[in-house]
């Protein structure tokens, strides 16, 4: 029976031949042969996004996440390098959707006091929802649709999702929220050979510890798919002063851990505010330092935690109790809770 109504719902739809198997099959020396006719990705902003990447771009509220992907915007719509951010793609057009900002907000970022405003390039495409708009039925469905209609109608490879909270009515923190969203944005990236980032907010995190996959919303269910992600951090140490850290990779090594982030003072520069890139540090350089107090306190609760229930592992005590599992690991040797 299963059987007879496979082969009725074949004749009965249009798809082509290869549209009605839900796999490509082939061995593994046929996936190398047909790799090798595929380009080799470029960097469209060093080695933190290349093309046909999904990329992630994280960080807290108000530490200029936005400022950074419309400075990545620009450069690659002009194709001009930065220190740190090479570009080796061609210069080309960019989908910025922006859900964050009004057209007023953008203009006083990219004017010196709403006069001498800054020259975008023209394949520079800012997005934005339009107030006017009456749609019935699904939002999210319908925004990604409208997606996918500017993406055919501009013909562009690059978009730029500020941010993606924004395409989801629920929280992406659980599974059944985040899957449908992730399945979606990897569905577009591959049907049209795009470069996709998006810029995703950290829950509440510890400015002690160093940035971690962990900070990112709904990081179990949205990092699993990225193929890449760098986060924004603040330092603590100097005013004024980001830096940008790579957490996830995979047409690169990780260039920019946590030994070596780059630091970056963000500048106006009479009408355009930006992130100028310094030099590159230890991550430890720029986390708030603990207070005597705090640290015996964390120490206490490392313990305690462990005594309570000593199944849990190093990283689990870590997650419950906001700091990381190297600390935990000596905390408990230094009391002979661990060989």
């Amino acid at each position: 029976m299963n059987d007879s109504i496979a082969q009725i719902i074949l004749q009965q739809t249009n798809f082509k031949d290869d549209e009605k198997n839900m796999f490509n099959i082939k061995t593994a020396n046929q996936w190398m042969e047909e790799a090798k006719k595929c380009p080799v990705p470029k960097m469209l902003f060093g080695e933190l996004w290349h093309e046909g990447e999904l990329c992630f771009l994280f960080a807290d509220t108000n530490l200029g996440k936005s400022i950074l992907a419309v400075q990545m915007a620009n450069a690659i719509s002009k194709g001009e390098s930065e220190n740190y951010f090479t570009i080796e793609a061609a210069r080309q057009k960019v989908l910025y959707f922006d859900f964050e900002l009004s057209a007023k907000q953008f203009e006083k970022r990219y004017s010196a006091d709403y006069s001498n405003h800054y020259i975008f390039d023209r394949d520079f495409i800012r997005i934005e929802i339009n107030t006017q708009y009456a749609g019935i039925g699904d939002f999210e469905n319908q925004l990604l649709i409208a997606i996918e209609h500017a993406v055919n109608e501009h013909q562009s490879k690059i978009l730029i999702i500020d941010n993606v909270t924004f395409l989801k009515t629920q929280s992406t923190d659980t599974a059944k929220e985040a899957l449908p969203l992730m399945n979606a944005l990897i569905s577009l990236k591959r049907k049209y050979g795009l470069s996709i980032l998006a810029l995703a907010h950290t829950p509440k995190r510890n400015a002690a510890n160093p940035i971690t996959i962990n900070d990112l919303a709904g990081s179990k269910h949205l990092g699993n798919f990225a193929d890449s992600i760098f986060a924004l951090g603040n330092s603590y140490t100097l005013p004024n002063t980001r830096y940008i850290k790579q957490i996830k990779a995979r047409a690169t090594e990780i260039i920019y851990g946590a030994d070596n982030v780059i630091v970056c003072g963000l500048e106006k520069n009479f009408n355009f505010l930006r992130f100028v890139a310094h030099n590159t540090q230890s991550e430890h350089l720029h986390l708030r330092r603990l207070t005597e107090d705090e640290m015996d306190s964390l120490d206490t609760q490392i313990i305690t935690l462990y005594n309570e229930n000593p199944t849990l592992s190093e990283r689990e005590i870590a997650r419950q109790l906001n700091t990381n599992h190297v600390r935990v690991n000596r905390v408990l040797k230094r009391n002979g809770l661990k060989t």
